[in-house]
């Protein structure tokens, strides 16, 4: 870890309101793995032994139905911590999280959470933002599963996925991750074939473009009205 330059995370969320020396110390007692995509980096229901910040790549949050089904409820970007069971009073992780495109990624002992909120008056500011933006994220989603349309509900799934992964092409704008059509269709809470016909439509009309699981949106800005229905 002392080959990790601190000046390289200093204007992470969660260290940016941090001088060096104590970006330093925390990242001194930390661990770094890198992950291949669809690795496992903890399960739901598991002992919360650890908690992360995502380098680069890209996570995707799963949770399991009370009849199996998988759902995506969201997707962590890079500079982000999360697995912080700890700061919202858990003991085991409330969710499965999954690699969704090869991910450098520092751990820390679960106990340290309180001694980092403790220690450092900047990382408790900083943490207490994200758990809040986490919220109010998976808040947002509930809502737009509950009143929206599947059309808008896909737009509004798109639309985030850009603004937090996107990366510009000659086409449009790409997300920057692989992504399928079934995970679409879990991120929004409809069928396969009901994404599969929406997106189709879609294409044919100029607004997107997909293939060999990635998505680029060509027309950005139709994408976010039709989202806003």
């Amino acid at each position: 870890m002392h080959r990790l330059d601190e000046s390289l995370l200093m204007s992470l969320p969660p260290f940016s309101l941090l001088d060096r020396p104590q970006v330093r110390a925390i990242l001194d007692r930390a661990t770094s793995r890198r992950y291949d995509i669809g690795a496992t980096v903890f399960q739901e229901g598991h002992d919360a032994e650890q908690f992360f910040l995502l380098l680069d790549g890209t996570i995707r949050v799963v949770k399991i139905t009370a009849d199996g089904e998988q759902i995506t409820s969201l997707h962590i970007p890079p500079g982000q911590l999360f697995g912080f069971a700890k700061a919202i009073g858990r003991t085991t992780y409330p969710a499965t999280a999954m690699v969704a495109s090869e991910s450098v990624i520092l751990s820390w002992a679960t106990p340290l959470w309180d001694t980092f909120i403790t220690e450092y008056p900047g990382f408790a500011q900083a943490s207490a933002k994200t758990v809040g933006s986490r919220l109010t994220e998976l808040n947002s989603r509930i809502i737009d599963m509950s009143t929206q349309h599947v059309e808008q509900r896909v737009a509004r799934a798109l639309s985030r996925l850009v603004s937090q992964s996107g990366q510009r092409t000659a086409d449009g704008i790409e997300i920057g991750f692989p992504i399928t059509r079934q995970d679409v269709s879990e991120m929004t809470g409809t069928t396969l074939h009901t994404v599969s016909r929406l997106l189709s439509s879609w294409e044919k009309n100029g607004l997107i473009k997909s293939k060999r699981k990635k998505i680029t949106i060509c027309d950005p800005h139709r994408l976010t009205l039709l989202g806003e229905g």
